[in-house]
């Protein structure tokens, strides 16, 4: 089963709560928490409300008021890269404040909890660093010579008696008497979601150690997980109902889509066949207006050519008439008709011009 679907991470930070349960009115506890405005986030932020007294829990004998906690799941590997970039987030942790230096680097601690012993990163970090590690007890390691007080903790090397939620969030778990010590406390605190979280975690992470268990320990144990069991079968049954359902919907829309879309290429079809006619409309339009103006050019010749002609004619007829009054030596008419358009027109009438 794929770590993604097994939320590892949820799990992890319900059991490190449990774990650390006996320091539970001391310590608040941030899953996900966002270091930076962007979104960089340390697995999970474990802030001490009073360091007065040191933390007594195994795990948590290192911590400062302000613990980063970088996790790996169980097929996950620790890695040079991934140390860095957790105490960047340290880093970036210390700066992120409204105020200058209101967290100091000696009140932050970086914990490194994974399922595998890192050997090339610790052998990187001596080379680089001179960080050397010293195993303090069963699955937790601290990393020395470094102003940021770091650990190492291997969940399958902690004591199953010690830290029996952390220990068994992994894949390989056996039907013994740690597991039937982790179903008692279950048992005992069933209604906590916290609880919960961890257990579903570890159940889905081991069906078949699960399914063996149900036939070799006690009927408290049976009666347990069948209605464990029967809760995430009814639980499947109503999300396969829903999915069909959404299936169901989704083809309905889908067939809508369809007609949508047939719909939508009909009218783009006919949007395509209207512009076509409007472009040849327009063509027509076109050639039209440049036959129009074609004969208003030629209208406009026309009418300068009879406007001169006319013109013309006049000019003969008047020049006519002058050289009529100056044969009669009429020079006082040659004033008149110039003044009076109606002693003109008797004139060209009285000489049949």
């Amino acid at each position: 089963m794929a770590d993604e679907a097994l939320q590892w991470h949820d799990g992890f930070h319900a059991a490190l709560q449990i774990e650390l349960q006996g320091e539970s009115a001391r310590l608040r506890f941030y899953s996900e928490h966002e270091l930076y405005k962007k979104p960089l986030r340390i697995d999970t932020l474990v802030i001490m409300e009073s360091d007065d007294t040191p933390i007594q829990k195994n795990i948590g004998k290192i911590f400062r008021k302000h613990n980063l906690i970088e996790y790996k799941s169980p097929d996950d590997y620790l890695s040079i890269d991934d140390f860095y970039k957790a105490y960047g987030y340290a880093c970036l942790y210390q700066s992120n404040t409204d105020r200058v230096h209101s967290i100091s680097m000696m009140d932050v601690s970086l914990t490194f909890v994974c399922s595998h012993y890192p050997k090339k990163m610790i052998k990187l970090l001596e080379q680089e660093r001179g960080i050397y590690v010293e195993q303090r007890e069963a699955g937790i390691y601290w990393l020395h010579n470094d102003p940021i007080p770091m650990q190492i903790i291997l969940i399958n090397q902690l004591s199953p008696d010690e830290n029996r939620w952390l220990n068994s969030l992994r894949h390989n778990l056996e039907v013994n008497a740690d597991t039937e010590c982790i179903i008692r406390d279950y048992n005992m605190h069933k209604q906590s979601i916290l609880y919960q979280a961890a257990m579903d975690l570890i159940m889905r992470a081991n069906p078949k150690t699960m399914k063996e268990a149900r036939v070799m320990v006690c009927d408290a144990f049976k009666e347990i997980f069948a209605d464990e069991f029967q809760e995430h079968e009814e639980k499947l049954k109503a999300q396969e109902e829903k999915l069909k359902a959404q299936e169901k919907k989704f083809k309905v829309q889908e067939k809508k889509l369809k007609a949508q879309e047939k719909k939508l290429k009909a009218q783009e079809e006919k949007f395509k066949s209207q512009e076509e006619k409007f472009k040849s409309q327009e063509e027509k339009f076109k050639s039209q207006e440049a036959k129009f103006k074609s004969q208003e050019e030629k209208f406009k010749s026309q009418a300068a050519e009879v406007q001169k002609n006319a013109c013309k004619k006049t000019e003969k007829r008047f020049a006519s008439l002058i050289q009529r009054l100056i044969n009669n030596n009429l020079i006082d008419d040659i004033k008149r008709i110039t003044e009076d358009e109606e002693y003109l027109a008797h004139m060209y009438e009285h000489y049949g011009l």
